[in-house]
């Protein structure tokens, strides 16, 4: 498999506010894979999907973030999701005044998506009803979670960062969600679940597993590291490595 195919974070060395918070991460996501980054709170998970999606108060001072084989740290997040990189926030925003169809029929229109609103529901197995609220506004954390997943699809991704997923959702979203990251794989979209919970893990299987502490990737391997963790901690996996 070509080095180049998917996601590649290089040496990635980022501050936020003037205070360093990655310290060289390296990390290759592969389309059709899955993978998953883990790491106790703080760890900077979040730190990294928010500097994937480009946001401006996240400094890049070292390294490189390649999209198939393509340098995207220097664009703006419009042009990275336009390139196929697709960030799932861990805290959607509210858009007061934005209907859910007027947004999902921009991106529909934006990206070339082969689909409509109404399905787009479907997948995530939220109420057509849906539609005609205002996009997360008196929505349950986990309808935001789905709604936010139906604006991934929207956008025919190539690569799909999910800054935790599984917090604060019920049983039912975390199911669709799982079964919406297996057709990911299925299609052959590179998917990064970041997360520090096992919630999600009990219904997908990574291909590769990422522990990260202290800004930095110290210990990576499949799925069997989550086992790992669950016994031992993040403490005690990275001593032991």
């Amino acid at each position: 498999m070509s080095t180049d195919n998917g996601l590649k974070v290089v040496d990635l060395w980022v501050k936020v506010e003037n205070k360093e918070i990655l310290k060289g991460v390296n990390i290759h996501v592969p389309k059709g894979e899955l993978h998953v980054l883990m790491g106790p709170n703080g760890a900077g998970k979040s730190t990294l999907a928010m500097t994937l999606a480009g946001y401006p108060k996240y400094k890049i001072v070292n390294g490189d973030i390649l999209l198939d084989g393509e340098s995207i740290k220097d664009l703006p997040p419009e042009e990275r999701a336009r390139k196929g990189l697709a960030v799932l926030l861990q805290h959607p925003p509210e858009l007061e005044g934005v209907r859910v169809v007027e947004l999902l029929n921009k991106l529909i229109e934006r990206y070339g998506s082969n689909t409509s609103p109404q399905e787009l529901l479907q997948k995530v197995g939220l109420s057509p009803s849906m539609l005609y609220r205002y996009f997360n506004v008196g929505f349950s954390g986990g309808e935001r979670k789905r709604l936010e997943l139906a604006r991934i699809l929207a956008m025919k991704p190539k690569i799909v960062v999910m800054d935790e997923p599984d917090s604060g959702v019920d049983i039912e979203s975390l199911k669709y969600i799982a079964k919406n990251i297996e057709d990911m794989i299925v299609n052959n979209i590179g998917v990064l679940v970041i997360t520090h919970y096992r919630n999600i893990l009990r219904y997908i299987t990574p291909k590769r597993v990422h522990i990260m502490v202290d800004g930095k990737i110290v210990l990576s391997g499949g799925p069997e590291l989550v086992e790992r963790v669950e016994k031992e901690g993040y403490s005690g996996v990275v001593k032991r490595a």
